[in-house]
């Protein structure tokens, strides 16, 4: 169970990594703005907040990276806290901007933290 554990809090890390680079980096392309449905003009003036997410989602990544890498109890701990907080960030955003990220972020984290915590 430890294997699967570490496999499904990599692939929420490497999702975390991609947020990073359509918030952060491709807001203002098509693949940025077909995310959301902004056309060019809104989303060169959300750039800006874009931005700032892709940072936090950045942030996130690191943290579960850091989980992986770091010994027991410190990497189990960090990864508790970090998927915690993908399933906060991914409810919160359901709630208040897309009722999507509910399935693509909070799930994800959801499903790994699960597993963490069975692996123990």
């Amino acid at each position: 169970m430890e294997t699967t554990a570490n496999v499904l809090v990599a692939l929420v890390a490497v999702l975390h990594v991609y947020i990073l680079v359509l918030e952060m980096f491709l807001w203002q392309k098509k693949p940025g703005r077909g995310l959301h449905g902004l056309d060019a003009a809104m989303a060169r003036e959300t750039a800006p907040l874009a931005a700032n997410q892709g940072l936090y989602n950045g942030f996130l990544a690191a943290g579960l990276v850091w989980g992986l890498v770091a010994a027991d109890p410190t990497g189990h701990d960090a990864q508790v806290f970090f998927l915690s907080c993908v399933v906060v960030a991914g409810v919160f955003g359901s709630v208040t901007a897309n009722r999507r990220i509910l399935f693509a972020q909070a799930l994800p984290g959801a499903l790994a933290l699960a597993a963490v915590l069975i692996a123990g």
